[in-house]
């Protein structure tokens, strides 16, 4: 894809993901239409925030709604007429999704769908979508590859990230709509998400208030930095959609950082840069939550030439840095 000529629609622009990757695409000369609505999932003001930096950029546009309105997208697509579609827009979290299901089921299925329906539709060069490293269940084979059985997943939230990644399968087989899937893993860095563990724990130590460490501080992420993750969703839409020949056009790609990091050392390196001690209660694993996500990332370093590589140290360091500007915090 070249730059001015190119014509990008982001969905979820006002996330933490999609404000990211927007601002990227628009510093490189895209056209970038996005769309958000803009939910109190959390703090509602920094996705304003967020906003605002990508409106000052004369080649973004935005329209506050939601996936499931299916007209709204219907007249998205028809006046801008995008060259390619990330979506970005759902759900997200596994704890909410025990408490708050239907919330999934109309943001990751319908929504979806609607999406679906809408670059079959308009015949869209290339769909890139969210799933995540959820979908990987309790698989205890490590590290987690893309050839590996993904049918048990044990939250709300990674079974409609599973049926997302099934949906565009159906649509690349039937329609040649050309699909490629993103299953993240644990995404980190300034603007990011305050329920995410990075964020929830700066907020609780900054605020001496105790964080929860489950699974008695045992458990192990692939913490993945968010410049690592724009820079690889970028490559795979300049790769461009994957080749059909006999099969549909469509593959799923690991966004990982391959470097499993234990909790308790996630911990220290927040506590070192935040210049404070946090105040730790531990507690057994939560229903949902698996001990440890570790990404193969073979493909993506094959077929992109790109190997993340921003280590844990330097991520937290940049998202404190963020953090305490943001909050003005001396």
């Amino acid at each position: 894809m070249q730059g001015t000529s190119s014509k990008v629609f982001i969905t979820g622009c006002a996330g933490f993901i999609g404000f990211h990757l927007s601002k990227r695409l628009l510093d490189e000369g895209f056209t970038v239409l996005g769309i958000d609505n803009m939910n109190n999932y959390y703090d509602p003001i920094l996705k304003e925030d967020r906003l605002k930096i990508l409106k000052k950029n004369p080649h973004f546009s935005f329209i506050r709604g939601s996936m499931e309105n299916l007209e709204l997208l219907e007249k998205m697509f028809e006046q801008f007429n995008p060259d390619a579609v990330v979506h970005l827009a759902a759900q997200a979290g596994v704890r909410y999704s025990l408490t708050n299901p239907q919330t999934y089921i109309q943001s990751n299925l319908v929504g979806f769908f609607n999406l679906l329906e809408c670059c079959k539709k308009h015949k869209i060069p290339h769909l890139l979508y969210a799933s995540s490293s959820s979908v990987y269940g309790g698989n205890e084979k490590i590290p987690f590859s893309i050839d590996d059985r993904t049918d048990h997943p044990i939250s709300l939230y990674a079974a409609t990230k599973k049926a997302n990644e099934l949906m565009a399968y159906t649509y690349s087989h039937l329609f040649q709509l050309p699909t490629t899937g993103l299953r993240f893993f644990t995404v980190y860095g300034p603007w990011g998400r305050p329920d995410m563990a990075i964020f929830s724990f700066s907020n609780a130590i900054m605020n001496k208030q105790p964080i929860q460490i489950y699974n008695y501080g045992n458990m192990k992420r692939d913490f993945t930095y968010i410049d690592d993750v724009v820079e690889s969703i970028v490559r795979l839409m300049n790769n461009g959609p994957p080749k059909g020949d006999s099969q549909p056009p469509y593959k799923v790609y690991n966004i990982g950082n391959h470097k499993p990091v234990q909790l308790n050392d996630m911990i220290k390196l927040l506590e070192d840069q935040l210049e404070r001690r946090a105040i730790k209660n531990y507690m057994p694993i939560q229903p949902g939550d698996v001990p440890e996500t570790f990404a193969d990332i073979n493909d993506l370093i094959q077929d992109t030439q790109f190997t993340p590589s921003i280590s844990i140290e330097e991520g937290i360091k940049n998202f404190v840095k963020w953090y305490k500007e943001y909050y003005n915090i001396s």
